[in-house]
């Protein structure tokens, strides 16, 4: 093909255009990066700079921001010999900067250094300078960098640090604790004032020992909790009193101002707040009140905390369901005393009568003088009259005692009426007024004696004497007898008996156990009856088990009065030899009541009574506390199902299912499980299917005299339902107290 002779030249001219073009857009892109960076250099505030690398840091380069910077224009600036950058810095810091720009200068680093220069009028700016040396265009080392003015911001950290400094002072010096703390308790922050407070030696010992304060600080359980909720309530606590424990095991009161401490968005960072030592002020306060609801003479509650115990009382009483007594107290033959010998002596009298009032109660109960010789007894958490009437008569006992006074003998008595809530009334006022009128009551029936409101209960206090008399009278007589219930295995063959105490009275005919075992315990008189039917229980039971190859075991109850007595396992085991009785035949049966009081003394006496070599049996299991731990810690080998577990479980499923899981338990505890109040076939049965060991109860047997006992086993041991007609005649108390 022949070529175009135009082809050539136009191509040509192409590529020149394209070339001219390149060539013209690199020029622009020089110039406007040129613009830019010129702009940017000299409208940044500060000055941008290059400096000779010599002792007077000539400048051969500044920016525009160098008039406000230092106040000179560039031109008096660059190449000058009037003005160096080194006669600008202040003179206490130039070496400073040298150091740390020469340093950097050797290293091949940047560097940034903070200091102060001197303006034309005199005054000091600080400035952050940031650069780094480098060779120039002909292979000199310069230094470059940029210098900005930075005095607000070293005021402000000035500012800080000074506050900072002042608050580090108080916070070291306060006279009141200060205190940071986590939400979960822990001490972030204590000052000196704090922790002497709380008795370590320096704060860091106490951050490093109190770690917990919830657990650890507060007396009162819960009182962080009270704290966390009023801080989420409020943001703050004010005068949050609280008793506290030191570092010694002291208490003391304080007294803490907080508040919760967020970030800026809101969150919690910590409890910030104040802690004041108010023991004192709680010590004047508590005598202030002591003094306002106090008698002064014999420093007992006075008619105004008379009041307030009285309404607790009964607030108490009526929550329990129990009774309170209210006892209005006015002692005989004062006013001869008085008058006589003078009110001094009046005084120590009325002195001596506050002290043994207050032997003769509880914790719970209180003991007031309303004035002149007259007292009131506020007595709490009784369910019997014959318990209160037992205090009563201690009360009596303990007043009409002999008191010396001015080397002379004198026997003072008390005339006391008593109101009881709710019967007597359900208003102090009220039980108060019939107080008074019993207590006049009292008083015209001879004095020192005491009266109940109403004739009934007077009745039952009469009564009760009464029956003390009888019983006593009755112990001397030997008229206790001992009835038997029978006790069969699961195939109805008798396997043990139980002892019961029976009391049929010439005259006032038959005297139930929940009669006569309270008054029993409550005046001592527990210890000969139960002497008495232990001496009878053991007789029969070794003219039972004579000759036979498998022993009967003789069951029979222990009160837990007895165990207040030292020698109580020495005595059983006299009774047993006396009898001529292996102590492996005996079953003790006690309550959990033996636990209640001193349980080591208990746990002791127990032990004993096995190192003896008989059966312990934990009876009416399933009533009270019936704690578990007691089957853990006690030696029992015997468990009884109480009656109450036994009645109806044929028609309640939940009674059921709770006694199928006390025979379980007993079972994986090893302990034999009889069940007492079986009354029908029906219970017998399930009991029986759940693996209950023994049983006792009216489908069996009422307790029954001995030769009637003696009878059932002389024929066979073997009870069948048809047998229980045999049963004794006499109308027996279904729910039977032993001795």
């Amino acid at each position: 093909m022949t070529r175009s002779p135009f082809k050539e030249p136009a191509q040509s001219v192409a590529n020149h255009q394209v070339r001219a073009r390149r060539a013209s857009l690199l020029s622009s892109e020089t110039l406007d990066r040129s613009r830019v960076l010129d702009t940017l250099v000299n409208n940044l505030a500060g000055m941008a700079y290059r400096i000779k690398n010599d002792t007077q840091r000539t400048m051969i380069f500044v920016s525009q921001g160098c008039l406000d910077l230092v106040g000179h224009p560039p031109a008096a600036l660059i190449n000058s010999a009037a003005i160096s950058w080194d006669d600008l810095t202040h003179l206490e810091d130039r070496v400073r900067v040298k150091v740390t720009i020469n340093a950097a200068a050797h290293r091949g680093q940047r560097f940034s250094v903070q200091y102060r220069i001197t303006l034309p009028t005199g005054d000091s700016k600080w400035v952050l300078e940031r650069g780094v040396s480098v060779p120039d265009e002909n292979g000199l080392m310069v230094v470059e960098g940029f210098i900005e003015d930075v005095t607000a911001q070293h005021e402000m950290l000035e500012a800080q640090q000074q506050a900072e400094l002042r608050y580090r002072h108080i916070f070291e010096h306060a006279s009141e604790g200060i205190f940071q703390t986590t939400r979960d308790g822990r001490y972030l922050a204590a000052n000196p004032a704090l922790a002497k407070i709380y008795g370590y030696m320096s704060p860091e010992e106490l951050m490093a020992n109190l770690s917990d304060i919830d657990n650890c600080l507060y007396v009162l359980p819960g009182q962080r909790d009270a704290f966390h909720r009023r801080m989420e309530a409020q943001g703050e606590v004010l005068n949050f009193e609280s008793e506290i424990y030191c570092r010694d095991g002291t208490c003391i009161w304080i007294s803490e101002n907080a508040h919760t401490v967020r970030d800026a968005q809101g969150d919690f960072l910590f409890y910030e707040g104040t802690v004041q030592d108010i023991s004192e002020r709680k010590l004047h306060q508590k005598q202030l009140e002591h003094q306002a609801n106090h008698d002064r003479l014999t420093g007992l509650p006075n008619r105004i905390l008379l009041a307030d115990r009285i309404e607790q009382g009964i607030a108490h009483a009526a929550r329990q369901g129990n009774l309170l007594a209210l006892v209005f107290i006015d002692l005989d033959n004062f006013k001869f005393i008085n008058d006589s010998l003078g009110h001094a002596v009046g005084d120590e009298l009325l002195k001596e009568v506050a002290l043994r009032l207050g032997s003769c109660l509880r914790a719970s109960d209180t003991v007031a003088r309303l004035g002149g010789d007259e007292f009131v007894l506020v007595i709490n958490d009784h369910t019997q009259v014959s318990t209160v009437i037992s205090q009563l008569e201690r009360v009596l006992q303990v007043v009409s005692g002999p008191i010396v006074l001015s080397g002379r003998e004198f026997h003072v008595g008390a005339s006391l009426g008593v109101a009881l809530y709710p019967q007597d009334g359900e208003e102090a006022q009220n039980l108060l007024k019939h107080a008074d009128v019993a207590m006049y009551c009292a008083k015209d029936r001879g004095r020192n004696n005491f009266q109940f409101f109403t004739p009934e209960l007077n009745r039952m206090a009469d009564e009760r004497l009464n029956l003390e008399a009888a019983m006593r009278a009755a112990l001397e007589r030997d008229e206790f007898e001992v009835f038997y219930q029978p006790k069969v295995d699961h195939r109805r063959r008798v396997v043990g008996v139980e002892a019961l105490a029976r009391w049929f009275h010439p005259t006032l005919g038959t005297i139930g156990p929940d009669r006569f075992i309270p008054i029993a315990e409550e005046t001592g008189l527990i210890v000969p009856l139960t002497t008495a039917i232990l001496r009878k229980a053991f007789a029969a039971a070794f003219r039972w088990n004579h000759q036979r190859e498998v022993p009967l075991r003789m069951a029979v109850n222990l009160s837990p009065r007895l165990f207040l007595n030292h020698d109580i396992v020495t005595h059983v085991a006299d009774l047993l030899r006396e009898a001529g009785l292996a102590p492996s035949t005996v079953e003790l049966e006690i309550t959990e009541t033996v636990f209640l009081g001193d349980g080591d003394r208990a746990v002791h006496i127990l032990k004993a009574f096995k190192a003896l070599g008989v059966y312990l049996a934990m009876d009416d299991f399933g009533t009270g506390y019936s704690s578990l731990s007691y089957l853990h810690r006690f030696p029992l080998d015997i468990i009884k199902i109480d009656r109450s577990l036994v009645t109806g479980l044929e028609h309640d499923d939940d009674m059921a299912m709770i006694a199928r899981a006390v025979i379980s338990l007993a079972q994986s505890l090893r302990k034999t499980v009889v069940a007492e109040g079986v009354e029908n076939q029906a219970q017998f049965d399930f009991l029986r299917y759940q693996g209950c060991h023994e049983f006792q109860g009216y489908l069996l047997s009422r307790p029954v005299p001995e030769n009637a006992f003696t009878g059932l086993m002389a024929g066979g041991g073997v009870i069948h339902p048809a047998v229980k007609e045999l049963a004794h005649p006499v109308a027996f108390v279904a729910a039977s107290h032993s001795a």
